[in-house]
């Protein structure tokens, strides 16, 4: 059995700068016998020499990568793409780019591979790419609910046109908004010679070359501890003289959260997929990515990992040792439309944690569902 092969998905607005940025990426000869997926060849301009058109919706360039345009569904041109694989139609394949249309939610894309059971068996998720125009960005995302979410799911957001953006102040309230929308991306410059593959790609769980789980760079837990001691220490007053001139605008903004949580002591397998389960079903829409490694109680010395986009949850996975030395459970979300204090209360429900003195929290302890906002669905 192959290893499998590393997905990437590439998302961005319209107009932010994709097909440049991909066209530049493919003729790096490290990223040869890569398939690019697209919608449609008419929306995107590959600049590559078209040698030949190999079959119906698939071309192949002249450094051994490949296009295909996306045929009914996105799971039939992956398992697509597996079958030639394995019949000799494609002489190698080590790494998939999945371009969405500008207008695209990414959520979709990630569940098509993280929900198929077949397509996990041959591919794995290594990133979500987004990029955002830094002349036009900070008015797309005022504007724009999808291009928020697309940063919001991103493991790397690259900012592009930064060499023909001349106002340096503006380009740094973008990048802070950004970075208070996804704590845990980094942004990286299209234009720099160091945006190159080392660090758009591989930022999943997994390291190709020690084939060891690097959780810390994957969860990047650090940054949102940051990112919550600066949003609860900073309360800004009447006379508060920061610049708002932006700040009305950004109702799109308000909807995303990105936290952490953690506990120090293994956890029951039955607490945690009830946790899950019940986050899932009631507000799974909610949920734009969550990542988390997790002590267990049954097995303490193997984490579990887990990995969800909505509704859709990335099968249990165990490492075989901690990656750390440090052994506690720690998860990362990033929501939409759901209060952190509803989810923290609930998981510190499920973990029978102290709760602070409130009538309502009593109840808590004893039943979960009590915690408001709870409504459960079908």
């Amino acid at each position: 059995m192959y290893r499998p092969i590393p997905v990437s998905v590439l998302t961005g607005f319209l107009g932010s700068g994709k097909t440049t940025l991909l066209n530049r990426l493919l003729k790096d000869p490290v990223l040869s016998d890569t398939a690019v997926i697209i919608n449609e060849f008419g929306e995107v301009s590959i600049d590559h020499l078209l040698v030949e058109q190999a079959s119906e919706g698939i071309i192949e360039l002249s450094d051994g990568c490949l296009c295909c345009t996306v045929r009914g569904e996105l799971v039939d041109t992956l398992a697509d793409l597996i079958d030639r694989l394995q019949t000799g139609r494609i002489k190698a394949l080590k790494r998939v780019i999945i371009e969405t249309t500008g207008l695209a939610d990414p959520a979709p894309v990630l569940q098509s591979i993280m929900g198929h059971p077949v397509l996990l068996q041959a591919f794995r998720l290594d990133g979500v790419l987004t990029t955002v125009d830094a002349i036009n960005g900070m008015a797309t995302l005022d504007n724009h609910e999808e291009a928020v979410r697309q940063v919001a799911m991103a493991d790397r957001i690259i900012l592009t046109k930064t060499d023909l953006s001349e106002a340096q102040a503006e380009l740094d309230i973008l990048k802070a908004r950004l970075r208070v929308l996804n704590p845990g991306a980094e942004i990286l410059y299209a234009g720099s010679e160091e945006t190159g593959y080392a660090s758009l790609f591989e930022c999943g769980l997994y390291n190709p070359e020690t084939r060891t789980a690097n959780v810390q760079r994957w969860l990047k837990a650090e940054a949102y501890d940051a990112h919550e001691h600066a949003h609860h220490d900073h309360v800004c007053g009447p006379d508060c003289d920061h610049d708002h001139h932006h700040h009305a605008h950004h109702h799109h903004d308000e909807a995303i959260r990105s936290f952490s949580l953690r506990h120090d002591a293994p956890i029951p397998v039955s607490t945690l997929e009830m946790f899950i389960d019940l986050l899932r079903s009631t507000h799974g829409e909610k949920l734009l990515r969550v990542k988390g490694i997790v002590q267990i109680v049954e097995d303490p010395e193997r984490p579990v990992i887990i990995h969800g986009v909505q509704k859709i949850f990335h099968p249990p996975a165990r490492l075989p040792e901690w990656p750390q030395e440090k052994r506690e459970t720690l998860l990362v979300m990033i929501v939409k439309d759901l209060p952190e204090t509803y989810v923290r209360e609930l998981f510190d429900a499920f973990l029978g944690r102290p709760v602070l003195d409130r009538p309502d929290r009593a109840a808590m302890m004893d039943n979960p569902l009590a915690i408001p906002g709870f409504s459960p669905k079908g």
